[in-house]
């Protein structure tokens, strides 16, 4: 899957300048959140917990930009709980996000 790993440092930037510590403390906390999210959906066992991760996980990525992580949290809430091929693939876009 591809994803815009710039958009989230142009909506970082755009937030807050070229304040290049205040990004860099953002990028990590929204790092933090994105994992957070994916690990309740590795732990979900009911369809109410998997949907809400998923949809926060989409909300998150929708307040960067960052469009195909939106699309796949949104796959994500349509899938069964614990799906490991949406959790590999969401699992690859944050891998992605890190090497930035």
């Amino acid at each position: 899957m591809s994803y815009d790993s710039g958009a989230l440092h142009a909506a970082l930037a755009a937030a807050v300048g070229e304040d290049r510590a205040l990004i860099a403390d953002l990028r990590v906390a929204f790092m933090e959140s994105a994992e957070r999210q994916v690990d309740l959906l590795k732990r979900a066992r009911c369809d109410a917990n998997w949907e809400l991760a998923a949809w926060r996980l989409k909300g998150l990525a929708a307040s960067f930009g960052l469009n195909a992580l939106m699309a796949l949290a949104d796959e994500a809430a349509q899938a069964a709980p614990g799906d490991p091929r949406v959790i590999r693939r969401l699992e690859a876009v944050l891998d992605g996000l890190r090497q930035d």
